[in-house]
């Protein structure tokens, strides 16, 4: 009974010291301390409301915590948190007064990150000394001299020389449930916003590697995690330390996320799975994303089949610009390859590059035509065959403009009769295609553009009908305006084509085509035609007589 005695004393006397030492300990008195050495540290005013100790807990906390931003960049604070909790061993703090720090928690900050038009960001100067820490002069009292050798210089030590790195050292080192708002310096663009940001750090130390992990929501919803290494942090630029890391991102919603153009039509879900290294001057990056619900052009709806990525990239981080050295795109069996370089600029990202799509077969990228803007005529689909395209494509991403040949071999435009619809043209009324339009080759040179579609060269084979060439333009809205040749084959010469004059085997039967993609409008070029059979003649009066042939005026 007595023992029971005994231990019950001993608990109530250690309760009553719980209770009672942090009446006893003025822990505000290491308010300066603490925000001196963060002020060394990070090259910042620190500043940190009142202190509280936590006997149980083995911390000291602080409300109402601010750094101060690079003054070059903002006025407002870097950084903004409901506390800062210090863990400290309990033993050299209540015997000899000397705070030794253990591990640092951030709770709930509010963390603001800028970037100029040079490619400097405002955190760049953290750690370093090209941004010296305000004087705390104004406060009317100086920093008090640390009592722990091994995280901080002593009072009366020399400053790091300009450009180093700070001798500080703690365990662990935690932010929690943060807020990152991202934005780039004069830009109307709205600003990025990192939600639920959590970042968990052990042996944090300026001059070593660390390793490390970071969670977040993305902007416009989806998660994002890492896990890797980082350190030492670049005295001259922290934006420039050295990191190794494994990726992986949920859900990232392109359009919302504000990661492309809003105006550039490009949406989706992608989910993405990678690496991520940098030397500090050079980074590199490789892996696989799938991207669903894809939306390539403003005029383009969701598709409803996912595109697999397989990418490698190299980016300057100084020059702000990279080289894609490999970028796989599947859709199913079809196969496209993208390569060439990009210049990240403040408003937009500007491309340089090549695709090579060779025999991609055309049932795995009929799901895909909606996505990217193409309309095909009402009630038709395209079956069977391949595609073949090698294009450029420069420009901003917003305006994009593409350049290059395009082949379509042995497909057919199921749910389409090309012969009907070409009937107002009378001399190739013998056409007949049947409710599938067979195409053996088509070929054309495209140009795209934000102000609509050229395509020169147009090569089209149809068995049934002949050979059609032209050219014309596709609208925004898409508007049909193309200028176009058939030659026919035997089967279509027929006896109206004779009265026409155009009985040779080199005929050519000029016609237009307007209208809609989704409903295009067959008309004959009736003064054309006249001109091409009857050179050197007045073809006045021959309009006149032979108009009715073709059942429309004359154009």
């Amino acid at each position: 009974m007595k023992i029971l005695k005994i231990i019950g004393i001993v608990i109530v006397v250690l309760i009553v010291i719980a209770i009672a030492l942090p009446f006893i300990i003025n822990v505000n008195m290491f308010r300066p301390q603490i925000q001196s050495q963060l002020d060394t540290a990070l090259g910042r005013q620190v500043t940190i409301g009142e202190l509280h100790l936590s006997i149980l807990g083995g911390s000291v906390s602080a409300d109402n915590v601010a750094i101060s931003d690079d003054p070059a960049f903002s006025n407002q604070p870097f950084v903004k948190a409901k506390s800062l909790d210090v863990g400290v061993e309990m033993m050299p703090l209540i015997f000899s007064k000397s705070l030794r720090v253990t591990e640092i928690t951030l709770s709930d900050p509010q963390v603001s990150l800028l970037k100029n038009a040079s490619g400097r960001w405002n955190f760049s100067s953290i750690g370093g000394k090209s941004t010296p820490a305000p004087t705390r002069a104004a406060e009317g009292k100086a920093p008090a001299a640390p009592n722990n050798p091994s995280t901080a210089k002593k009072a009366g030590d020399d400053p790091p020389p300009a450009g180093s790195n700070p001798d500080l050292a703690v365990g662990k080192l935690n932010v929690k449930n943060g807020t990152v708002t991202m934005a780039n310096v004069g830009s109307r663009e709205k600003p990025q916003v990192y939600s639920n940001v959590d970042i968990s750090v052990e042996n944090f130390s300026f001059t070593s590697k660390f390793p490390f992990t970071l969670s977040a929501g993305l902007p416009g919803g989806g998660t994002a995690k890492l896990n890797g290494t980082a350190g030492p942090i670049d005295s001259s630029d922290a934006s420039l330390t050295p990191f190794d890391a494994k990726v992986n991102v949920s859900q990232l919603n392109l359009e919302a996320s504000g990661f492309v153009p809003s105006d550039s039509g490009i949406a989706g879900m992608a989910d993405f799975n990678g690496t991520v290294s940098s030397n500090g001057r050079q980074a590199q990056s490789s892996g696989t994303a799938t991207v669903s619900k894809l939306k390539a052009s403003p005029k383009g709806s969701p598709a409803p089949k996912s595109v697999d990525l397989k990418y490698a990239t190299n980016y300057d981080l100084q020059k702000q610009s990279g080289d894609l050295t490999q970028c796989d795109v599947t859709i199913g069996k079809a196969l496209a390859r993208l390569t060439g370089t990009y210049q990240i600029q403040p408003a937009t990202t500007v491309l340089n590059m090549k695709l090579n799509a060779a025999n991609m077969p055309v049932d795995d990228l009929v799901p895909m035509l909606p996505a990217m803007g193409v309309t095909l005529p009402s009630g038709s689909s395209l079956k069977g065959g391949t595609l073949t395209a090698n294009f450029t494509i420069t420009g901003p991403v917003d305006k994009l403009v593409i350049n290059g040949p395009v082949q379509l071999a042995n497909t057919q435009l199921q749910g389409f009769d090309l012969g009907s619809k070409m009937a107002a043209i009378s001399a190739l009324s013998g056409a007949k295609t049947g409710s599938n339009t067979t195409i053996q080759n088509f070929s054309t040179d495209a140009h795209v553009a934000p102000e609509g579609i050229t395509t020169q060269n147009v090569n089209l084979n149809i068995p049934s009908l002949g050979v059609v060439t032209g050219s014309g333009t596709i609208s925004p809205q898409n508007a049909l305006n193309y200028h176009m040749e058939a030659k026919p084959s035997g089967a279509v010469m027929g006896g109206l084509t004779q009265i026409a004059g155009l009985g040779n085997k080199n005929a050519a039967i000029p016609f237009f085509i307007q209208g809609t993609t989704s409903d295009p409008k067959f008309m004959p070029d009736v003064k054309g035609m006249l001109n091409s059979q009857f050179k050197g003649q007045n073809p006045s009066s021959i309009v006149q007589g032979l108009s009715g042939l073709f059942g429309k005026k004359k154009q």
